[in-house]
């Protein structure tokens, strides 16, 4: 496919795919909707999968440990439900529309309207999971076909009328008028009594808030591409890299280059990434050639490392103990650095080259520390403030319990809310006004979520007071003085566009009822949704 877009085609070609860019073991995937999905089918839909959940939640799925491999195994399957539901549909996406969909894709990743480079996005973020430029296509084309089903399969939620997202508007945008009373655990603290047996039980008590993770030393040597950019330049002179840089931008033009003001500032940024791209490669030959050296060295020691870049005058770190979910503290590592750590063993103590975002890394295992909890002598000082912490919270939540009920007394009798809470010792603090839309609450946002604000304000009537409301610091009470009618100017303003939300949100629910109901019955002869219900059987 001819995508015109200068860093796919010209700086990394088809890239490479997950899993290597093989396909996965023969096996039986199952069929839907009577057609056979192949290993090819089932891998092209994983690659995709994994770079949506990248974009949604800003890793990959099998680095975070709230998704199970379970999930995203039922997640590939619906994508290739989608995928071959398209198909019979006839829908296709026109290269014009791919890629306005890379430009927009990229330009969502940047900083203040700039895109972020392609080249830069594939090499960072992409080729350490063994993903590349055709999964990224087959994602953003499958994106669009998805958009074009929810249109055609979800007409239904277009029907909104007028009327209808006027009332929605209305409960929506009504905005209420509060005050609150907070009770912060820092101001409880005076009244904790630190007992070493009280600090003692409750670092027993909590002992899981303290276990140390498994963690890993690894000793490195760090290539870094910066130091191969002359050789790369020298590289280039030898050819027409001038007429081949002009060819690249008659070919291509200006577009993919936005912050280029002129001509030469595109071409300059051509010349760059050339010069980086072949920079990458001959730090890769000397990283290969060291990694090489290190894995020849016999006996196999997790030492032959430190000892090859010492022969070699090359500089080596150790890193300090890191887990897999924070990475090294020395520098950025990539999750494939991280990944690469963790698997090293007795029997596999050395990885590389990796790449990284400003070159390559050889690593080698130096240390294993498995999961562990500190004893109390070595962490006494952190348990005793969150044992004083912890106390404190439950000061105060005690305290704005007791509020809660001594206010509702005195506002039975014909009190208020700003009488009870100074005779209480507390100052009423007036909330910005806001509604169900409000997404967030200048001033209070350290205070409660401004979910937390919405829940306690739209449940409780106009002229009472809220329970009271927990929070990870302490809690609140929340007094409604009342609702303010809705802006007539600022709704017929906002209503066209409004009404449009609405009805893109209809259509994504009735397209999601129907790839359910599509689902339940086309997924049942696949191997996965059969290990399922045999799982939910038992």
């Amino acid at each position: 496919m001819a995508i015109v877009c200068v860093s796919f085609v010209v700086f990394m070609g088809s890239g490479p795919a997950r899993n290597g860019g093989g396909p996965r073991d023969a096996g039986d995937f199952g069929r839907i909707y009577g057609r056979q999905i192949t290993a090819q089918d089932f891998q092209k839909a994983q690659a995709e999968f994994y770079i949506y959940y990248w974009m949604h939640y800003g890793q990959w799925p099998d680095k975070s440990a709230s998704f199970s491999r379970d999930e995203a195994e039922r997640e590939v399957y619906v994508r290739l439900l989608i995928t071959e539901k398209a198909r019979q549909l006839g829908i296709q996406v026109s290269e014009p529309a791919l890629v306005t969909a890379a430009s927009e894709f990229l330009r969502s990743l940047g900083r203040n309207g700039q895109p972020v480079a392609m080249d830069k996005f594939i090499q960072q973020v992409l080729t350490p999971e063994g993903l590349g430029v055709a999964d990224l296509q087959n994602f953003l084309r499958d994106e669009l076909v998805v958009q074009q089903m929810i249109q055609t399969l979800g007409l239904s939620g277009a029907l909104v009328t007028p009327q209808e997202a006027g009332q929605l508007y209305d409960r929506e945008h009504q905005e209420v008028s509060a005050q609150a009373v907070f009770f912060d655990a820092t101001n409880y603290l005076a009244q904790v009594s630190v007992a070493p047996d009280a600090v003692a039980q409750f670092y027993t008590n909590n002992l899981a808030v303290y276990r140390q993770p498994d963690r890993v030393q690894v000793s490195y040597v760090f290539f870094n591409v910066t130091n191969f950019f002359a050789q790369a330049q020298a590289e280039w002179a030898k050819t027409n890299f001038t007429e081949y840089v002009n060819a690249v931008y008659q070919q291509y033009g200006q577009s993919q280059f936005p912050d280029a003001k002129t001509p030469d500032d595109a071409k300059a940024k051509i010349r760059d990434l050339l010069i980086r791209q072949r920079a990458t490669s001959d730090a890769r030959a000397v990283a290969n050639d060291f990694a090489n050296s290190v894995f020849a060295m016999q006996p196999a020691s997790r030492d032959n490392l430190v000892a090859a870049a010492k022969q070699k005058n090359l500089p080596y770190g150790i890193t300090a103990p890191f887990s897999a979910k924070l990475g090294p503290q020395e520098f950025d590592a990539s999750p494939a650095f991280v990944k690469s750590a963790f698997e090293l063993g007795a029997d596999q103590p050395f990885a590389g080259p990796i790449l990284a975002a400003d070159g390559l890394y050889v690593i080698a295992l130096a240390n294993q520390l498995p999961s562990s909890i500190p004893p109390l002598a070595e962490i006494r000082s952190r348990v005793t403030q969150d044992f004083q912490n912890s106390e404190a919270v439950e000061f105060a939540q005690r305290a704005g319990t007791n509020f809660y009920f001594t206010a509702m007394v005195q506002l039975a009798a014909g009190g208020s809310f700003g009488k009870a809470a100074v005779a209480a010792g507390l100052a009423p603090q007036v909330l910005p006004e806001f509604s169900l839309s409000t997404s967030e609450l200048p001033g209070f946002s350290e205070r409660a979520p401004v979910g937390q604000f919405k829940q306690a304000a739209f449940t409780t009537q106009p002229g009472h007071i809220s329970s009271f409301q927990p929070t990870r610091d302490g809690g609140f009470v929340l007094f409604v003085q009342q609702m303010l009618p809705v802006d007539e100017a600022r709704k017929n303003q906002e209503l066209p566009q409004f009404l449009s939300q609405v009805r893109r949100a209809r259509q994504n629910e009735a397209f999601n009822l129907w790839l359910q109901a599509e689902a339940n019955r086309e997924l049942r002869d696949t191997p996965f949704y059969q290990k399922m219900a045999a799982g939910a059987a038992k």
